[in-house]
């Protein structure tokens, strides 16, 4: 293992580990709830290099053992399973290695966090807002699987059914680094239940995801938020038209990218809970706000990516769902399904890893390791 220029960089890093361990047990940064935060996700961070990295320094440390003894041992049954060992190991190595350098490679920080989905129906009128509800129920059955919690924030129901908006947040583990990659325009083929002649019609639906923001990633003065209540509508019983539950908040909020004054208005009828529904609202705009400001710094990303799997642009065709064929084709990476029933059932896991591994693999290719 002397030379390994992979192992002693990791080494460099074991110093760190064990001072972020000590930090993240000491009283003052506790008490400090955006230190604490900061230091316990890079503490997991090098807790999985640093486990990652034994299981590659066992490997290699088995293979060496292996060859010292296959060159001093004479009993032909001890050499064979040395031989094994060696097999065994080296065929695990690559894997390994793989696996140190991506974890090496700094992640996004916003991966870790929960997200923010907008769904909005795009051009095709009632067939596209049909659409985007079929696309809600299925990355509601996708975060069942996951054990996420769905919350919705707000919609708007389309003429004939589904929804021309639909807005939810998502929380659990690791949720806007999943769910990053279904940002984009989603097309749908298929014959609409209004079309009498049976014609495949084409239309589409627009889905942003967003890093949900914590209340220490942007700055906002509360006090010139002006607040507006309302009755909420829709079914819920007699208390969500009786009481004034729904909250509409204005902000005026200067871009710092352009100088320019934006009033951003934001509604939350999300519970019968009026200030519930505030401190969804504010969570919204925090998120709101620190997309706007972080935007620079992903079109920077996307500018050094040779590919779009997850630059987060709105704008671009990321999936065509031709119903007809049974096919879900995502067009960043040439992969097609034939198990459309199962995709919009939530069953989206295999292409979202396929995307993953495309994103590593361009990351891997872009760094020094």
């Amino acid at each position: 293992m002397s030379n390994n220029p992979l192992l002693e960089r990791l080494e460099g890093l074991r110093p760190r580990f064990e001072e972020v361990s000590t930090l993240i047990t000491d009283p003052a940064v506790i008490g400090d709830r955006q230190r604490y935060v900061k230091l316990t996700r890079e503490y997991r961070e090098l807790q999985r290099l640093m486990d990652a990295t034994d299981r590659y320094r066992s490997l290699l440390g088995t293979v060496e053992e292996a060859k010292e003894l296959l060159q001093s041992e004479e009993d032909e049954e001890m050499r064979e399973m040395a031989r094994q060992e060696m097999a065994d190991a080296e065929k695990q190595i690559p894997d390994a290695e793989q696996e140190v350098k991506l974890l090496l490679i700094p992640s996004d920080p916003d991966d870790a966090k929960n997200a923010i989905v907008e769904i909005r129906g795009g051009t095709g009128g009632d067939e596209a807002a049909l659409f985007a509800g079929d696309l809600f129920r299925m990355y509601q059955k996708f975060a069942e699987q996951r054990h996420w919690q769905l919350a919705v924030s707000s919609y708007s129901e389309g003429a004939a059914g589904g929804f021309k908006e639909i807005v939810f947040s998502l929380t659990g583990e690791g949720v806007y680094g999943v769910m990053k990659y279904e940002s984009g325009v989603h097309r749908v083929q298929r014959v609409p239940s209004t079309e009498t002649q049976g014609r495949v019609h084409t239309s589409a639906a627009t889905v942003a995801v967003l890093p949900e923001a914590e209340e220490f990633d942007v700055v906002i003065n509360e006090g010139e938020i002006k607040w507006d209540t309302f009755r909420s509508g829709g079914a819920g019983g007699q208390n969500v038209n009786k009481v004034e539950s729904g909250v509409r908040l204005r902000y005026n909020w200067r871009n710092p990218n352009t100088g320019v004054v934006e009033e951003i208005l934001i509604e939350c009828t999300e519970t019968r809970d009026q200030p519930k529904n505030k401190q969804r609202a504010l969570s919204r705009l925090r998120t709101f706000i620190y997309e706007k400001e972080h935007r620079k710094y992903l079109e920077d990303i996307a500018s050094r990516r040779k590919t779009m799997v997850s630059t987060g642009d709105r704008s671009a065709k990321i999936r065509t769902y031709n119903f007809p064929q049974g096919r879900i084709t995502d067009h960043r990476i040439n992969f097609t399904q034939y198990n459309l029933q199962a995709f919009m059932n939530g069953d989206i896991g295999e292409v979202i890893d396929r995307l993953t591994v495309a994103e590593n693999a361009e990351r891997l290719k872009d760094s020094a390791l």
